[in-house]
């Protein structure tokens, strides 16, 4: 018999920087601080009654049976975190995504549209941030529904309907900010849109789609044919009203916007402007040969 989904509050908590860490105090001291972060994050989820679903890496996935305690691990994973001393200099931080409704579980794992949603959220979150669903603030008890804060609607790749994003301010004695209502004001503008071409293939980045990914793998959406490029080289993905391009590679991605000297791209990312061209692990002027082309179309 098929199952049935469960109303669950889904927690996404992801160590911010772990990368530099890496870089900065070499292997061995910045996997001691990712255990830290790891074991400091599960402890509290289980605290709280929730459960580990799995650890990915530097992020932990965890479900609740309500989002207030969902909420409340949440904000005692940061509060712990805080509380540790810099390493060398560098301190440890975590962002975190939540969001509550129906959920399918299979054996440990869960799937569905809060799971989603969540996953959106913790993109979303700066270092020290919680950020929340609408549906996660509306299920929250009253005390924490006040320590919340709206900040935005964001489009979610797979619903028609935006979600309505809040803040959970986690430190005792924060201040509020209210945020101006949205509710009047001029329509909506149509949102713009990113053409990207590469061989004889367009893609199109808007409403609708989120992410295109470049790489080696026949799995990406634009696939390059050549030798330097990574098999994951990078995406890019929409964020509101911006277009974002992460490089993941190993041997970067060479951005050039038109009439613009050409800028290397490395573990970095950046909004991309106008028109211009994108080379994938190597200059422009090594072989133009594997070159996607870029328009961002915007409304008037």
């Amino acid at each position: 018999m098929e199952k049935k989904p469960v109303n669950l509050a889904v927690l996404f908590a992801d160590i911010t920087g772990s990368t530099r860490l890496y870089e900065k105090l070499g292997n061995a001291r910045a996997l001691e601080c990712v255990g830290l972060c790891l074991n400091i994050m599960r402890e509290s989820a289980l605290g709280c009654g929730g459960r580990v679903v799995q650890t990915i890496g530097d992020e932990v996935l965890c479900v609740f049976p309500t989002a207030s305690a969902a909420t409340q691990a949440a904000a005692e994973m940061q509060s712990r975190v805080e509380m540790q001393e810099p390493v060398s200099g560098q301190r440890l931080q975590i962002h975190i995504g939540l969001q509550f409704g129906p959920v399918l579980e299979e054996g440990q794992d869960v799937f569905g549209d809060c799971v989603n949603v969540a996953a959106r959220m913790v993109k979303m979150a700066k270092p020290s941030q919680i950020i929340a669903g609408g549906e996660c603030v509306e299920a929250l008890s009253k005390p924490m529904k006040d320590q919340t804060r709206a900040l935005d609607k964001l489009p979610v790749k797979g619903r028609e309907q935006e979600v309505d994003v809040y803040e959970v301010l986690w430190r005792q004695g924060e201040q509020l900010t209210y945020m101006a209502s949205r509710a009047p004001g001029p329509p909506k503008q149509p949102l713009a849109r990113l053409s990207l071409r590469h061989g004889g293939k367009e893609m199109i980045l808007g409403p609708g789609r989120e992410l295109i990914r470049l790489g080696r793998e026949n799995s990406c959406d634009i696939v390059i044919a050549d030798r330097k490029a990574s098999r994951e080289h990078a995406r890019i993905e929409r964020r509101r009203d911006k277009f974002v391009l992460v490089d993941v590679s190993s041997n970067g991605t060479f951005v050039t916007f038109h009439g613009q000297p050409e800028m290397a791209v490395k573990r970095e990312e950046v909004v991309l402007q106008g028109r211009g061209s994108i080379s994938f692990g190597h200059p422009y002027s090594v072989d133009p040969t594997e070159v996607a082309a870029f328009e961002i179309e915007t409304p008037t």
